[in-house]
Formats: structure tokens, sequence, C-alpha cells
């Protein structure tokens, strides 16, 4: 009789976590490179101080189109490998491929992130 060999699939937690780890750096990546003029100019605005970016503004303007071209790699890499996963993953029916906190999480660092590149692009 042959043996079955049995393959664990790797927990939910551990597919999640790469692409959020993606989306992560290029949300880092969006901030650096809108810390120059767009969130100073959005933070005073709505009346906060931001004299707290110039240390990150400093560091950050030289290298501002490689950081832009970094975060649009980021959130699209990161949102692609989710769907991805999510859409190949096989699931047993009446179980959750993915959870739901995870793909809130997700959609809102892609947001900001988005949110951040398109201030950073059109202020710089």
């Amino acid at each position: 009789m042959p043996e079955k060999t049995q393959t664990n699939p790797e927990p939910a937690a551990a597919r999640e976590i790469g692409s959020l780890l993606l989306v992560a750096g290029g949300l880092a990546a969006a901030f650096g490179a809108a810390s120059c003029c767009a969130l100073p100019l959005l933070l005073g605005s709505l009346g906060l101080g931001s004299a707290w970016l110039v240390a990150v503004a400093w560091f950050a303007a030289p290298h501002k189109i490689a950081l832009l071209i970094t975060a649009v790699l980021g959130l699209l890499g990161g949102s692609s490998v989710f769907l991805w996963r999510r859409r190949v993953a096989a699931c047993a029916p009446g179980t959750v491929c993915s959870r739901p906190t995870t793909t809130a999480l997700l959609g809102i660092l892609v947001l900001t992130g988005g949110i951040l590149v398109v201030l950073g692009y059109l202020y710089a």
C-alpha cells in the first residue's frame, strides 16, 4: 500500500506576513517622499505642528524619486502578492482563507500609502 504524504499548508498568518511587510515598506517610503513638502503643508493646514518632519525631510529630500519608486513598487507588490495568494489558496468548504482584520489593515495601509505617494509626487 503506497504511503500517503500529507502536505501541511502554511498558516494564514505566515502567508500574509510577506504582503504586509511589502506594503509597510511601501508606506514608509511614501512617508519619506511626502515628508519634504506635502506633509508639512497638509499638517499646517490642519493646524498641527510639522517641525518634527524636518529631520525626516532632510534625509529623504535627496532621494525623493527613489523613495517614490520604492513606495509604488512596495504597495503594488504587497497588494498583488496578497490578492494572488488569496485567489490561489485552496480552502476547505466552510473555512475562512484569510482573516478579515488582515484584509482591512492591508486596505488601510495601501490607501494611506497611495495618498502619500500622490501627495509626494504632486508637491515634489
